[in-house]
C-alpha cells in the first residue's frame, strides 16, 4: 500500500444532497437544529441547502430560512448549491460562505438534471462564478456521472477532463468528482485518477462517492493512495440523485470517519457527536439510515 495522507477534510453534504432525495420533508426548525448539531462536531464544511427553484427540489424550498436560522461557527464554511444567477442572488442575500455550481460529464444526464446541453451550461455558470468571486466567495464545482451514467453507461476520462477543465477555466476553486449512481469500483477509480492526474489541478480535487453497491469506502481507499485528501459525505448515508434512477445513499460520513480514524488519519471530527446528529435526523425522517455506524447505534438503543 502506498503512503496515505495524515489528515483528510470531510465535506458534509447531508443537509443538501442527503435531504433532496427524501420523500419526507423535514421541518425547517428541525433542519436548523440538525445543522447546529453538525456544527458542534468538528466539521469544517457543511453544505446546508440548495437555492434551486422549489419546483425541482421541494425538500429544500426553505433554503433562505435555514441559512438565516442556523447558528454559524466562524471556523466552518457554510456552502449552498446554486443553479443560476437567480439562485446566486438568494444565496448571497443570506451571507453564504461558498457557492457550488454543478453540471454533468454526461450529455444526457446534464439535460435531465439541468435541462440544457453541456455546451449550453457554460454560459449559465460563467456569470454565476464571476459574480460569486466578485462578492468575495469561493466557488466549488460539481461534475456528476464521472464513473458512469444511468442513460449513457460508461463515461470516458476525456469527457471528464474536458468538462472539468472548462470549469477551472471559468474560475472555480475546487472540483468535486461525483460517482452519481454508485457504479465506480476501485480499479476504475485508480484508472480514472491516473488518467486525469496530469490534466487537472490534482490538489483542487475532491471525491464524491455514492454507496449504491457498497464500494464507496473501497473507492475512498484508492483515492487516498492517489493523494486525494478531500471527500464529500453525508451523515448516515443519506441521499441520492433525484434525476438518476437507482442512485441510493451517499458515502456515510460516520462510516468514513470511523475507517479513517482506525487508520490513524485525522479528520478533526468527533464521531460520537456526529452519530448523535445522525440519530436526530433519523428520528425526523422516521426511518433507519443505512450506514453501519447508525445501524449499530440504533440496535444498541433498542
Amino acid at each position: 500500500m502506498q503512503a496515505l495522507p495524515e489528515q483528510v477534510t470531510i465535506k458534509e453534504v447531508g443537509p443538501r444532497d442527503g435531504l433532496q432525495n427524501e420523500s419526507v420533508e423535514v421541518l425547517t426548525a428541525d433542519k436548523i437544529a440538525w445543522i447546529d448539531q453538525l456544527s458542534r462536531t468538528g466539521l469544517s464544511y457543511i453544505e446546508f441547502s440548495s437555492f434551486v427553484h422549489p419546483k425541482w427540489i421541494p425538500q429544500l424550498k426553505d433554503a433562505k430560512q435555514v441559512a438565516l436560522g442556523i447558528d454559524r461557527n466562524p471556523d466552518i464554511t457554510y456552502a449552498a448549491l446554486v443553479p443560476n444567477q437567480k439562485g446566486l442572488e438568494g444565496a448571497l442575500e443570506t451571507g453564504v460562505d461558498e457557492v457550488s455550481v454543478f453540471m454533468s460529464a454526461s450529455e444526457t444526464h446534464n439535460k435531465k438534471n439541468i435541462n440544457k446541453s453541456i455546451e449550453e451550461t457554460y454560459p449559465v455558470l460563467k456569470p454565476v462564478i464571476e459574480e460569486a468571486k466578485n462578492a468575495g466567495k469561493t466557488v466549488r464545482g460539481y461534475v456528476s456521472t464521472v464513473f458512469g451514467c444511468p442513460y449513457e453507461g460508461d463515461i470516458s476520462a476525456e469527457q471528464v477532463i474536458d468538462v472539468s477543465s472548462r470549469l477551472f477555466d471559468l474560475g472555480i476553486d475546487e472540483l468535486s468528482l461525483g460517482d452519481t449512481i454508485g457504479v465506480a469500483n476501485p480499479l476504475q477509480v485508480d484508472r480514472t485518477l491516473t488518467e486525469i492526474r496530469s490534466q487537472l489541478p490534482f490538489d483542487q480535487l475532491a471525491m464524491h462517492f455514492h454507496n449504491t453497491r457498497g464500494m464507496a469506502l473501497a473507492n475512498v481507499l484508492v483515492s487516498l493512495e492517489h493523494g486525494i485528501t478531500t471527500f464529500d459525505a453525508s451523515v448516515g448515508g443519506l441521499g441520492g440523485c433525484p434525476y438518476a434512477k437507482g442512485a441510493t445513499g451517499n458515502l456515510a460520513t460516520d462510516d468514513l470517519i470511523h475507517m479513517l480514524h482506525e487508520m490513524n488519519i485525522q479528520t478533526g471530527v468527533d464521531l460520537e457527536k456526529l452519530t448523535e446528529a445522525g440519530l436526530f435526523i433519523q428520528s425526523k425522517l422516521d426511518k433507519y439510515l443505512p450506514s453501519h455506524q447508525m445501524q449499530m447505534c440504533t440496535k444498541e438503543r433498542v
